[in-house]
């Protein structure tokens, strides 16, 4: 079985050099890349399963990057920044990254996260990620990541926004917790303070008024959770 093959995408070299040492350690093919161009010509060479990023770099900065690589179906996403703002982190997130680290960070923490995203990548497809299924005039279409509306109006949706929505909708009418929703999502546990599934519930429900302003599919239950409330075909 092929290694799973991670990039790292910083200016800063002695970060470079520390972490390629890590994850070759970890047993993974590691390449490097210092800007947007020189990562660009690794995914081109390379089949790549997992980006790390930092935000600052030179030339487009790592924020716009990601908006290119999100579209890429099997492709993971880390962001290792030094800039630590909820403001920072939530834009990154939305822009549909897997998760989000400040440096200085803990290696091991690093190298967990890595490898539960790279397991969800590489061995994680399950009959739901697969699935097509339909709700209220949508199609979601587990294979492309899609969501079709009654008027035809087509959405790309990132990996962990689809994950999160199969869950609550194959759960449809019950409590889904942030708990259940980000082990779905990232692999992980949650942990205080955590945006990212309240981040991820924003952003599906904002693909959904952009075109139906009236339709409300995913309610709050504040203190628990989220429940689908949209009627799915079976």
């Amino acid at each position: 079985m092929q290694k799973p093959h991670i990039l790292i995408v910083e200016d800063e070299e002695v970060t470079r050099f520390n972490l390629r040492n890590l994850f070759e350690a970890e047993g993974y093919t590691v390449s490097e890349a210092i800007n947007g161009d020189a990562m660009e010509q690794q995914l081109k060479n390379n089949t790549i399963n997992l980006v790390i990023m930092d935000i600052n770099l030179p030339g487009k900065n790592g924020l716009l990057l990601a908006r290119e690589l999100t579209n890429n179906s099997d492709l993971g996403l880390i962001f290792l920044t030094g800039r630590d703002s909820d403001i920072d982190k939530i834009l990154g997130l939305e822009i549909g990254a897997d998760d989000y680290l400040t440096k200085p960070f803990n290696p091991r923490e690093l190298t967990i996260r890595a490898r539960n995203i790279l397991n969800r990548i590489t061995q994680g497809r399950t009959d739901l990620d697969n699935a097509v299924v339909k709700f209220n005039g949508w199609t979601l279409d587990g294979n492309s990541r899609q969501m079709t509306s009654p008027s035809n109006d087509v959405v790309s949706i990132p990996r962990g926004e689809y994950r999160a929505l199969r869950l609550l909708i194959a759960n449809a009418g019950q409590i889904v917790t942030r708990q259940q929703l980000i082990k779905e999502m990232t692999g992980r546990d949650l942990r205080s303070n955590d945006r990212t599934v309240d981040v991820t519930i924003r952003r599906l429900r904002k693909h959904f008024e952009l075109i139906d302003d009236k339709l409300e599919l995913i309610n709050t239950i504040h203190g628990e959770g989220y429940r689908f409330v949209g009627s799915v075909e079976s």
